[in-house]
């Protein structure tokens, strides 16, 4: 339970506030009690914050509002929440779903009365806990509730304008990108982070699975990652202590920090409701609301939208508007609150009036909030909605008030798809990058101190015992290493130097003598990198750039296939094609791409598509990845690179890595396209937030990989090449991998993968000619490529050039003493 601060405490967080520092959630719980003339100097602290954010914002004196229609595509829902009458039981409903029809009427009707957004509000997964739901959805056809929002959102944004803001629950990051490209924006309430509220009987979120705050907390973080402007918020007053809601609001602040995505912060006071469990809570205090609005304006700061429901403050306009809001939220001049059924919407007269009597002016917005509205083309919107908001907005980001929602056509941007520094193959040898950065480098990889926050390490010490019996287990059965009862030893050996280094790469150059023979194979290959627009916001990478910077480009299909006919000529037998997540690259491309290549060179051996390139395509296409791979490999891919693994452990790939796809997403679209007939190789990107544990658990999962599907071809580490690196420059990352670990990951993935991956491939390119050859002493068989050219690696800084010529490659393998020899890419010989 909470105690009362003591009088001190407020005072002293209140001038903390007051003189602009920076408060902590100590003081943060003593300013939620603050009242009397407390409470009135916080509300002044905290209007003055919201003030100097609408002039930096450029609107002083505006508060916003959106002219909604609230669509309830169903109430049935899988949770439990004790205070919710929104969800039902099915026989109180006509049906478990609205039918489209009705979806499209509701919305017809809001664009007829100058509606612009779409609220779609629905019970989470209600087909996982009622039948009758699940029924509903099979017999039109869908797979799931997620399936038939997306349908729903086309057909409102084809045939009424109005812009969809879906509050579907608890979606995953995956759900999160098929749904992005059908929505401006989209919500979900945090309420709370007190577990105990969810975990403990008889507590308001007790047997409601989707409403745990770890779950939602990860919402929040997925959709950040996805880059979805993202409204979230707080419910106070169902029994959280002062304490909990502010580690709430912090919880909110973190992630708002890391991925910018948060788009406005709604903080709603519960409201009892006849027939439900808390039918007898007591309502929270409109005092209490008040403070705490305006303790998360201070804590969120003057960028920071905040919202308070005008319908449940008792007309309280002028204490909301003092406490630092800046936004009324959705108000419907067609549909009921379906959420507080019995709290009416004001009518926007009146709103309008009392934010004036308060000196504001009203001002409407649309679903996505102005400051993503201008930044859309930076990945915040997807271009096949760009023309959408685009025919209701203005300059400044705000909804045109006069503006009439039409329907519109969802379809891929007309724009040619070929432009900017096309030559930069050729280019990065000779002239370099333009610069060291692209041009949105302070914002697009979020708050770099909440992003050095999630690091990991590990301090285990070794024993020499671990040494000696990790070595034995080498020798003689290397594939125990990978049991957890030999971690010990795995980890000791990672961290073997001096003779007990020398000793494994010695083994493991051993077992590469017993699977592959002494021969050093090869691929002629050319490297295809058709776009590197990309606003995914990798922090390790420096081939990305946005549209507009000068190093940007983007290929033809007819350019991609001429360098592929190019290659034939010069001997190739392999494409490597991959590209960044570039926005305006059409759904179609992928596989024209392909067939392209394919019709110019049919023999041509077509390895292209990342994972992460993938599961995107796959999300924008509204079908799974097995039916995108299957569209693939009939167009003519031949196998993919297993690329965009990083470390498959999501503790790192959250610090690398600010949207690409979970590690959980990767092994999925890996072992889909094994299952399918696509091979691929695998993968390792090490030497940056990195430690060997993740390494060890890395190899564990490639091994069940294998194991379940026999589909990798190869194995490649990747050190990390940090010079132009956006988490080295930010001085998170080391600057790569030592010269030891080098030789230790390559040793150690031979060892490893042992009787599973035959192939264990070093890269030239990112380990120079010198490296390249101790590690072909250290348990590799295969060079890769020739390349042709290469742009990724370059642009990060690494200065082993771009191409090597067959003869070349021979040369590397004569200094290590071994024959060279021409392979396939499924490593058949030539």
């Amino acid at each position: 339970m909470d105690s009362p601060p003591t009088e001190a405490s407020i005072r002293r967080a209140l001038k903390r506030a007051a003189e602009g520092k920076a408060i902590d959630a100590e003081e943060a719980g003593a300013l939620l009690a603050a009242d009397g003339p407390h409470l009135d100097e916080l509300l002044a602290i905290a209007g003055g914050v919201r003030d100097a954010g609408l002039r930096e914002a450029g609107r002083p004196g505006v508060v916003t509002y959106s002219k909604k229609v609230f669509i309830p595509l169903t109430r049935l829902c899988r949770d439990r929440c004790h205070y919710c009458t929104f969800a039902t039981v099915p026989h109180r409903l006509p049906a478990a779903f609205l039918e489209r029809d009705e979806v499209l009427a509701i919305a017809r009707e809001g664009a007829a009365q100058g509606c612009k957004e779409a609220l779609f509000t629905l019970g989470d997964r209600p087909e996982e806990r009622w039948p009758a739901a699940r029924q509903w959805l099979d017999e039109r056809g869908y797979d799931s509730t997620l399936d038939y929002v997306r349908a729903c959102a086309i057909a409102v944004l084809e045939e009424t304008g109005l812009l969809p803001h879906l509050n579907p629950g608890v979606m995953g990051w995956a759900d999160l990108q098929r749904l992005k490209p059908v929505a401006p924006s989209m919500g979900m309430m945090l309420e709370t982070t007190a577990t105990r509220l969810w975990s403990e009987p008889g507590q308001p979120h007790y047997a409601s699975p989707d409403k745990e705050p770890a779950v939602r907390l990860r919402v929040l973080a997925d959709a950040g990652r996805v880059g979805v402007p993202f409204t979230t918020g707080i419910l106070i007053g169902i029994g959280e202590t002062r304490a909990e809601r502010a580690d709430a609001i912090f919880a909110m602040r973190r992630s708002s920090r890391e991925y910018g995505h948060i788009q406005e912060i709604i903080v709603q006071n519960f409201r009892a409701k006849p027939d439900t469990a808390m039918r007898g809570m007591p309502d929270a205090e409109l005092r209490e609301l008040a403070a705490t609005v305006a303790v998360t304006r201070v804590i969120m700061g003057p960028r920071a939208r905040v919202q308070a429901p005008p319908n449940l403050i008792d007309s309280e306009y002028g204490l909301l508007l003092r406490a630092g809001i800046d936004d009324w939220g959705g108000v419907s001049p067609v549909t009921p609150d379906h959420v507080n059924p019995e709290r009416p919407w004001p009518q926007i007269e009146q709103l309008r009036e009392m934010s004036a009597a308060a000196g504001f002016e009203l001002r409407e917005r649309l679903t996505i909030y102005p400051e993503y509205v201008r930044r859309g083309t930076e990945g915040w919107l997807d271009p096949r909605l760009a023309a959408h908001v685009a025919a209701l907005s203005e300059p400044s980001g705000l909804a045109r008030e006069d503006a009439v929602p039409t329907g519109l056509p969802w379809q891929e941007p007309d724009d040619a798809y070929s432009t900017g520094r096309t030559d930069l193959h050729a280019t990065i040898d000779t002239e370099g990058r333009t610069g060291d950065r692209r041009s949105d480098f302070d914002s697009v990889y979020g708050d770099w101190d909440e992003v050095a926050a999630h690091i990991t390490t590990d301090s285990s010490v070794h024993l020499e015992k671990d040494v000696l019996a990790g070595l034995r287990l080498a020798s003689g059965d290397p594939a125990k290493l990978l049991l957890p009862e030999h971690e010990e030893q795995a980890m000791a050996l990672f961290n073997a130097d001096g003779p007990a280094l020398d000793e494994l790469a010695r083994i493991a150059d051993g077992l590469r003598k017993q699977v592959n023979g002494d021969d050093i194979t090869y691929v002629v290959n050319r490297n295809i990198n058709f776009s590197n627009v990309c606003y995914v916001g990798c922090r390790f990478c420096a081939f990305a750039q946005r549209e507009k910077d000068a190093d940007a480009y983007r290929l033809s299909v007819d350019q991609v296939a001429d360098r592929a006919e190019e290659a034939w000529r010069d001997g190739a037998t392999e494409v490597c094609m991959q590209g960044g997540i570039d926005p305006k690259m059409p759904i179609t491309a992928y596989a024209d791409l392909v067939r392209a290549i394919k019709k110019r060179v049919p023999d041509m051996h077509v390895h292209a598509y990342s994972p992460m390139e993938i599961v995107t395509g796959a999300a924008k296409a509204g079908v799974s990845v097995r039916d995108w791979l299957t569209e693939l490999h009939e167009a003519g891919l031949d196998t993919i690179p297993g690329t965009a693994a990083e470390i498959l452990d999501d503790d790192v790939r959250w610090v690398l890595t600010k949207g690409k796809l979970p590690a959980s997403a990767w092994i999925d679209v890996v072992t889909t396209a094994h299952q399918v007939g696509i091979r691929s190789s695998s993968t390792m990107m090490y030497g940056h937030v990195d430690h060997p544990r993740q390494w060890l658990n890395h190899f564990r999962v490639l091994a069940g990989i294998q194991d379940r599907t026999g589909g990798f071809t190869e194995f490649v580490g990747l050190p990390f090449i940090h010079t132009n690196a956006p988490i080295y420059l930010a001085g998170i990352a080391r600057p790569g991998p030592t010269w030891r670990e080098n030789r230790v990951v390559h040793a150690m993935a031979r060892v490893l993968l042992h009787g599973r991956i035959d192939n264990i491939q070093c890269s030239w390119v990112k380990l120079g000619d010198e490296g390249t050859i101790a590690m072909l002493d250290a348990g590799c068989n295969d060079l890769g490529g020739t390349l042709m050219e290469e742009t990724i690696s370059r642009m990060a800084g690494s200065e082993n050039g771009s191409a090597r010529t067959v003869a070349e490659l021979k040369e590397l393998a004569a200094r290590a003493g071994r024959p060279a020899a021409e392979r396939t890419t499924t490593y058949g010989r030539r």
